[in-house]
């Protein structure tokens, strides 16, 4: 096997696994509007009928760019954004000492996002052939 195709692997699985699980996030919020501006209504965040069809587009555009490939580290940093609001109105009650925070997965899902826009090589991706093509 190429050594190329291993070293990239984890790269390119969480690429991958973060851009659907924000894809269809972003997805099911945008087909469940009034549920949504209900549900972030509940959390007091301001201008919820503004804020749950935007968080929806950017999950969803964001979470295609990820996945395909397409200037992930960019992309990666409003992800990062919506989950640190998710975790300081939804998960805040949860939250009680660092153990708690850990357990959530919008922390590993900021963490891994933080791991995308830091070393991300975009490798196997839409970049990564617009690169070869250059060459």
């Amino acid at each position: 096997m190429n050594l190329r195709v291993i070293k990239h692997f984890p790269e390119w699985l969480t690429r991958l696994t973060i851009g659907v699980l924000f894809i269809q996030s972003g997805w099911g919020k945008l087909h469940n509007l009034p549920k949504v501006i209900a549900y972030f209504e509940s959390l007091h965040i301001p201008l919820a009928s503004i804020q749950a069809p935007f968080v929806s587009i950017v999950e969803l555009i964001a979470g295609s760019m990820v996945f395909l490939g397409l200037m992930t580290r960019w992309a990666s940093i409003p992800l990062m954004a919506i989950m640190i609001v998710a975790l300081i109105t939804a998960k805040r009650s949860e939250i009680t000492d660092l153990s708690s925070l850990i357990d959530t997965s919008e922390f590993l899902y900021l963490l891994l996002l933080m791991w995308l826009t830091a070393f991300s090589t975009q490798s196997f991706s839409i970049h990564d052939l617009v690169e070869q093509f250059k060459k």
